[in-house]
């Protein structure tokens, strides 16, 4: 049984890159085309494994050539796939995601398979739930189903990690049982309705996010670094300086450094320090689960001074 489960999506991304993202209406000359495992789900749970963790997933993929495609990949990355399912009603998730040779991005998911993760799948997999030190999700399935597992893994004294992504409102009694919230800004001021444009605002918007029922709350801050928020002590931990390629599944690879360093038993903002060094160098390469580092080079970039 693993150390993680991570209970998501599982997302084919068709990459293009491009000079700039087009204006609507407008066409512009793409770069380059490739296709590129990934959605937020299958990305964190390679994130954890590259870096030592034992890690299983939970999901939904079709009947396609993307499902057999990602299951694979994954599995060659060290993750467990046996529990996800192969759904023959829908095809497998998508990602479009359009980079600028700044970095920066846009994504259009369409979730097809990601979208039939019921709370029967929650169930269904309660010995494996039972067995894992920290459960990990996102908002890229559907959410009656993210709050069940909370509630199931907080029963059973499992460490819940959620990065609400794409974010929506839900009320204050969904975050209950959460051990660690992680947030961008934007995800952020949508769940507080907060606007988060600094360090001070991101402290405001930690504590609300902590009186909706979150133990600790991290807010990622992009090339700022990240805040963490627990037992009403915030710390900033500033990000170090990087050519940036690509920011897609930065975030991600923060997540898996955050809940490798923690299963490695890192005080909390160590490990947040360590998750904001897996997330910086995953903006040096082009993709998602490509440029998801591996833990020599996170162990390095972390031990620089």
């Amino acid at each position: 049984m693993g150390n993680v489960v991570v209970l998501g999506s599982l997302n084919m991304d068709l990459v293009v890159r491009t000079e700039r993202i087009p204006r609507p209406g407008e066409t512009v000359h793409g770069l380059d085309f490739r296709t590129v495992p990934g959605g937020k789900g299958a990305n964190q749970a390679a994130a954890a494994a590259r870096l030592g963790v034992t890690v299983d997933m939970l999901g939904r993929v079709g009947e396609d050539a993307f499902g057999h495609e990602m299951l694979q990949n994954l599995s060659d990355q060290g993750v467990g796939i046996d529990r996800v399912q192969h759904d023959a009603g829908a095809p497998s998730g998508t990602a479009t995601i359009v980079v600028q040779t700044d970095g920066e991005n846009t994504i259009i998911v369409v979730p097809g398979a990601n979208g039939q993760v019921s709370t029967q799948d929650v169930d269904d997999n309660r010995d494996l739930l039972a067995n894992a030190d920290y459960l990990v999700m996102q908002f890229e399935v559907p959410l009656p189903v993210v709050r069940h597992a909370i509630a199931q893994a907080s029963d059973m004294g499992v460490h819940v990690v959620l990065n609400p992504a794409p974010a929506y409102p839900v009320d204050a009694a969904f975050l209950d049982g959460v051990y660690c919230l992680v947030v961008n800004e934007t995800e952020a001021e949508t769940l507080t309705g907060l606007p988060v444009t600094g360090l001070e605002a991101a402290r405001d918007a930690a504590h609300a996010l902590q009186e909706l029922g979150a133990t600790v709350v991290i807010v990622t801050l992009g090339a700022n670094g990240a805040l963490v928020l627990a037992n009403d002590e915030a710390t900033h931990i500033p990000a170090r300086k990087v050519s940036v390629v690509d920011t897609t599944a930065a975030g991600d690879a923060f997540i898996g450094g955050l809940v490798a360093a923690l299963d490695r038993g890192m005080p909390l903002v160590e490990a947040v320090r360590y998750a904001t060094c897996a997330g910086t160098l995953a903006t040096t390469t082009l993709g998602a689960q490509t440029s998801l580092p591996l833990r020599g080079a996170v162990d390095a970039f972390y031990g620089e001074e």
